[in-house]
């Protein structure tokens, strides 16, 4: 990293015969490198060099640095793309190039020793493995896990960030969407009373989940670069979702819904396993947002936060949340082990807080209701409150 910024980060910021194409955009054609290489000098190798006896002090080095990893790769394998499309397009910074090259002494032209990063980032996680292998104390070998479980997250999560910058055609900003928390590959069918032509049939579709949306994407694919890219198609908000868990005769199908099914979208994942997983992040977001929700009636009614803990048990499994003032769906579907029999599902009502006076003063009041019922895709009465409306134009392409 240092000599790549010496021989030709700085010579770009100095040199006088530098091509005028390149002006100015060393932080295109570098990215963030300068940073990822004062973390690991200034930072991380200190860290390591403190504490390289001791194993388990090794494994908590990377625990403790996982956000700033994360942060840092992310934005920086993010940025590769741009680095390559500028390199591409430029035909006059071929022999400039090749004379930094030359003046380091080194092997390769400079794209591949831009790639070191991100083939550094995955490497953590194997070396991890080996250190774990070969350890046999029982603290050593659970802070070795721990850190062993945070670099494969951040590897996700890297992964991810870099499949986000390729999305075309998003009608706003993907910063204001939040984090984003998963991305794959699904078969949908979307269902509309409003247009009877959505259900014909199922579409693949390029998913990613954020914090604030969910954006349904059609994936491309290009030979000439080997690269492919997500063509924006229509978005749901996680305030105005709700969830099925299960739909019977497929383990592999689930549901999300809008405005008392109105609208369905049918997610069939790839394994089990994937659709377990998008299933508990998206319980996991809405359960975020509860939380949220809950904050805001304690400041409006005046209640402090160990209060209302005292008041109310928030220990339910399966949420499905609409905006602040609205309802709170939650429908979880569960099949039995015979397959011949009716699926059991519990939809539960959680109407919107409401404060009575009582001898006491203002105190909160709970609604709940329950109804049984099978998750077949099939129409069900409208749960949601009736000023949610879908939002995102219906994808008709095929």
């Amino acid at each position: 990293m240092s000599s790549i910024l010496k021989g030709y980060y700085d010579r770009l910021k100095s040199e006088m015969l530098c091509p005028t194409s390149l002006q100015g955009k060393e932080d295109v054609l570098f990215g963030n490198l300068h940073e990822l290489y004062t973390f690991h000098n200034d930072v991380f190798l200190k860290d390591l060099e403190n504490c390289i006896s001791t194993a388990e002090l090794v494994a908590l080095c990377f625990v403790q640095r996982r956000d700033t990893f994360y942060q840092l790769y992310s934005f920086y394998c993010q940025n590769i793309s741009r680095s390559e499309r500028l390199r591409e397009t430029l035909s006059d910074t071929h022999l400039f190039l090749q004379e930094c090259q030359k003046r380091l002494g080194h092997k390769l032209p400079l794209a591949a020793y831009l790639l070191k990063p991100v083939q550094r980032i995955t490497k953590y996680q194997l070396l991890l493995k080996d250190l774990l292998r070969f350890s046999d104390n029982g603290i050593c070998t659970k802070e070795l896990q721990n850190a062993l479980d945070s670099m494969l997250i951040v590897l996700k999560c890297v992964n991810d960030s870099m499949h986000q910058v390729s999305i075309t055609g998003f009608p706003s900003d993907l910063a204001q969407q939040g984090d984003l928390m998963m991305q794959d590959s699904f078969q949908v069918w979307t269902e509309s009373k409003k247009d009877i032509r959505l259900r014909i049939k199922s579409r693949q579709r390029h998913i990613f989940l954020y914090q604030k949306s969910m954006l349904f994407c059609k994936q491309t694919f290009k030979a000439s670069n080997n690269k492919s890219s997500y063509e924006f198609k229509n978005s749901v908000r996680m305030s105005q979702i709700g969830l099925t868990e299960s739909v019977r005769g497929d383990t592999k199908r689930f549901e999300v819904w809008l405005k008392g099914r109105q609208e369905v979208y049918t997610l069939q994942a790839p394994t089990t396993c994937v659709k377990q997983k998008w299933v508990a992040e998206i319980k996991r977001v809405l359960l975020n947002q509860l939380e949220e929700l809950k904050g805001e009636k304690i400041k409006h009614n005046n209640f402090n936060h160990e209060g209302l803990k005292q008041a109310i048990s928030w220990d339910t499994p399966n949420i499905i949340l609409s905006p602040p003032s609205r309802s709170i769906i939650i429908e979880s579907n569960f099949e039995t082990s015979n397959r011949n029999s009716k699926c059991n599902s519990i939809n539960e009502r959680f109407t919107n807080f409401n404060t009575v006076d009582g001898p006491s003063g203002n105190h909160l009041q709970e609604k709940w209701t329950w109804s049984s019922d099978c998750s077949n895709s099939e129409d069900k009465p409208c749960l949601i409150n009736k000023n949610i409306s879908p939002t995102g134009p219906q994808d008709m392409d095929t």
